[in-house]
């Protein structure tokens, strides 16, 4: 069995409130992007379950892998045979995109299906939580207001069919948590939800990420590449999460490959 985990981006990204928990209320649209891992699920007469990788070199003991632990929450829970597991990363890490909460979502599903195992969606739904917040999402893929620490989903009515995505990624990394230690929590003016509702060419300026302001003085380099996603054409730009990667939103067709030589760069169509 073979799917294609795929990765997020979000449009605008909130941070309302500090939390007794020491974690932080968000509010915030996921939005399902093409750009997509493979992730293979087969038969084994090994032993024991193992995880092999390809594509983008991933640091660390694969067993730490977060599909290896999603794996052993159902093994573990259903007492299952061991199987192969083979992951190949396309999708970059530590970019704000998801692709490890996307490889978890989908192992999980796929570990469902391929042993016809008795979960509803909504069990899912909880062992996917149980993995890191933005999980549950990947096994809707759709888009989906996101609050809470990002794992309570509202349906949202958005469509960006027509608009051509370019997603630019920079060789330095952001550490979520250091992105959460430099912003100041406040409510908006005008949430995300509302400011969505609006045409994409009123975004600029109003659908905000606001981990921006400190990655970007950190890192000038990442704010950069939003201003020279502009520069080409854009109709929105924007960080996604917590960075470092940065995507633009263009009614045409462009070619900014040469532009970001030293970078990651994806473009393809905004349909879901």
């Amino acid at each position: 069995m073979i799917r294609f985990p795929n990765a997020k981006i979000n449009l605008g990204l909130r941070i309302v409130s500090r939390r007794p928990d020491g974690y932080h209320n968000i509010e915030t649209v996921f939005y399902p992007i093409q750009l997509q891992d493979a992730l293979e699920v087969v038969s084994t007469t090994e032993g024991d379950t193992r995880l092999t990788l390809s594509g983008i070199v991933i640091d660390g003991d694969s067993r730490d892998n977060l599909v290896m632990k999603a794996w052993r929450r159902l093994s573990e829970r259903f007492s299952l045979p061991p199987v192969s597991i083979h992951l190949h990363k396309a999708i970059p890490f530590g970019a704000g995109l998801g692709g490890g909460s996307a490889d978890a979502a989908f192992l999980l599903a796929m570990v469902r299906d391929y042993f016809h195992l008795p979960l509803s969606d909504e069990e899912l739904d909880r062992e996917a939580a149980a993995l890191g917040a933005d999980c549950p999402f990947f096994l809707h893929n759709k888009p989906l207001l996101a609050r809470g620490i990002g794992d309570e989903f509202e349906p949202v009515s958005l469509s960006l069919k027509g608009y051509r995505l370019v997603l630019v990624k920079p060789s330095v990394a952001v550490p979520t948590a250091v992105a959460y230690s430099l912003v100041t929590p406040a409510e908006p003016e005008e949430p995300v939800s509302e400011t969505i509702a609006r045409p994409v060419s009123e975004w600029r300026d109003r659908l905000v990420n606001d981990f921006e302001k400190s990655v970007f003085a950190r890192f000038p380099e990442i704010g950069a590449i939003k201003e020279s996603l502009y520069e080409a054409g854009a109709v929105y730009a924007s960080m996604s999460g917590s960075g470092s990667s940065v995507f633009g939103l263009f009614d045409q067709e462009v070619d900014l490959t040469d532009r970001y030589r030293t970078c990651f760069v994806w473009s393809g169509p905004c349909e879901v």
